[in-house]
């Protein structure tokens, strides 16, 4: 009796799995991008293991190899100051994404609690939250970011609160849109007829029910982020010299661009490659999540 209970139970689960594969590979571009960015986190990952000149990381100079064109002992050749661009390419990975996870991650604790919050209570509450949201909304994200660096100062860790600062209010109004719906179903109204307090209504039966369009959003945000904070190590508002930051890269390299057109077009094609996937791997995931796609 127990095991058929348990095999009916898993049967929507099964199902639901071989659903996701199919939509994963029927389409060729969503393979290609699905496994070009695991190949690049992966690279990331193992960069302080498989990079050939770990001591060009950091800001040690070699002269005598300035400016060598790429070859088998430099993939990607090297800079002005005779470091292996391949190695800090690698490097670059883990700083560029490791600053994009932490930065969505972060408009994400602020985002969603607050859309939660606004489109459950309503009221004053959600006028509040969303008029300051508004504010934010009404200043391109971009523009907004290099205003809140310059106050804070230039570094990685103040682009990360500036990206995040940038990018909470589109959460918030796609959770507060989610929360509007949510509370008119059944299970919220009979939580709230038991006497659930509101907090726990939010954050127990609001938030985990919009966690299907919030990792969609959130999974095509992370290729806009990675280009912000390229966009802010370019203009010496992220990363700050030696951190081999795909931005500052092609920033410091166009001062010797065309002669060295390596130093700017390898750290351009990773950063090329790298929205490129999460782009095309975001498009895919709404699809599987969509339950109007998931039925075609």
């Amino acid at each position: 009796m127990t095991v058929s209970l348990l095999r009916e139970s898993l049967k929507p689960k099964i199902k639901n799995a071989k659903e996701t594969f199919y939509l994963l590979n029927k389409n060729r571009l969503s393979q290609i991008a699905l496994y070009l960015l695991l190949l690049i986190l992966v690279l990331a990952l193992l960069a302080p293991v498989i990079v050939p000149h770990p001591e060009h990381i950091a800001d040690e100079a070699d002269i005598s190899n300035k400016f060598i064109g790429p070859c088998l002992e430099y993939p990607f050749g090297t800079d002005e100051l005779g470091r292996d661009i391949f190695s800090r390419v690698l490097f670059g990975a883990r700083v560029s994404i490791s600053t994009a996870i932490l930065a969505v991650g972060l408009a994400l604790l602020i985002g969603v609690p607050l859309g939660a919050i606004a489109g459950t209570t309503g009221g004053i509450i959600d006028e509040v939250i969303m008029r300051i949201t508004d504010v934010f909304l009404s200043f391109p994200p971009l523009l907004l970011a290099i205003a809140m660096v310059s106050l804070l100062g230039p570094s990685i860790n103040n682009a990360i609160i500036a990206i995040a600062a940038s990018w909470w209010p589109w959460y918030t109004r796609l959770v507060r849109g989610q929360a509007i719906s949510l509370k008119e179903r059944k299970f919220v109204q009979a939580a709230e007829t038991i006497g659930t307090p509101r907090w726990k209504i939010v954050f127990r039966h609001i938030i985990p029910n919009t966690i299907s369009p919030v990792i969609v959003q959130a999974s095509m945000d992370m290729g806009g982020v990675i280009l912000t904070i390229a966009s802010l190590s370019f203009l010496g508002l992220g990363a700050q010299a030696p951190t081999p930051e795909w931005g500052l890269m092609i920033s410091i390299g166009r001062s010797y661009f065309p002669d060295v057109w390596w130093y700017s077009i390898f750290p351009g094609l990773a950063i090329f490659l790298t929205v490129l996937s999460f782009n095309l791997l975001g498009d895919t995931i709404r699809e599987i999540l969509d339950p109007k796609t998931r039925k075609r």
